[in-house]
């Protein structure tokens, strides 16, 4: 079994910003991809972010030079650092991970994710 907990969201002013950490634990051998994605109000879940093991990393046209994603591997974390947010950024953010287990099983896990408002 593999668990994802995000943490870091909040209310935060236009123009501020935040950092979305999620750690990933369970029976892991390896981790292949981790990211995020949001689900604004009332709207679909969208893609936001993804970094591979590689360190490639992949961005929504509507955050790239805003946010940046990065890992600490050795503690299976990933992160979200959101600058110049906007109120169009308020979402659920939710952490996925695709995860080769000890079973060498692979599927793409999910966190239950934070709540990210952005109002002044």
């Amino acid at each position: 079994q593999v668990s994802l907990v995000e943490s870091g969201g909040g209310l935060v002013q236009p123009g501020g910003s935040l950092r979305l950490s999620c750690a990933a634990s369970g029976s892991i051998r390896s981790i292949n991809t981790m990211g995020w994605h949001r689900q604004p109000p009332g709207k679909q879940r969208e893609f936001v972010a993804r970094i591979d093991s590689g360190g490639t990393t992949t961005y929504n046209d509507s955050v790239k030079d805003r946010f940046t994603i990065s890992t600490d591997s050795a503690k299976k974390m990933v992160y979200l650092q959101m600058n110049s947010l906007k109120p169009e950024d308020t979402a659920v953010y939710y952490c996925n991970a695709d995860v080769t287990t000890w079973g060498w099983s692979r599927r793409n896990y999910w966190g239950q994710g934070t709540q990210v408002t952005v109002s002044s």
